[in-house]
């Protein structure tokens, strides 16, 4: 599958745990262990997606201009997500 198809299989596969927790009522403690294990290869996909050389299929960044993409990344979601939350909470009803 290479980096980009290793990164989607498991990227879906959380977004299938995400739906599960929202639409079923599947034990929340199996998705929270499923949703851990996942994130571990998901990890190691993206850093080798991000730190290979570009005819291996990767971004060929070095470790600290991948570890800053991740790091911005990860704060944006952050910032998004509390904005999100205030939002909801300001205004319940919408």
């Amino acid at each position: 599958l290479g980096v980009d198809g290793g990164a989607a299989v498991f990227g879906a596969a959380l977004v299938i745990i995400g739906a599960a927790y929202y639409f079923t009522k599947f034990s929340r403690t199996i998705l929270f262990w499923a949703a851990f294990v996942l994130t571990r290869p998901l990890g190691a996909t993206v850093g080798d997606m991000l730190t290979k050389p570009v005819d291996a299929g990767g971004l060929n960044l070095s470790r600290i201009a991948s570890s800053l993409a991740l790091a911005v990344f990860m704060i944006a979601v952050i910032i998004i997500s509390e904005r999100s939350k205030k939002s909801v909470i300001e205004n319940p009803t919408s």
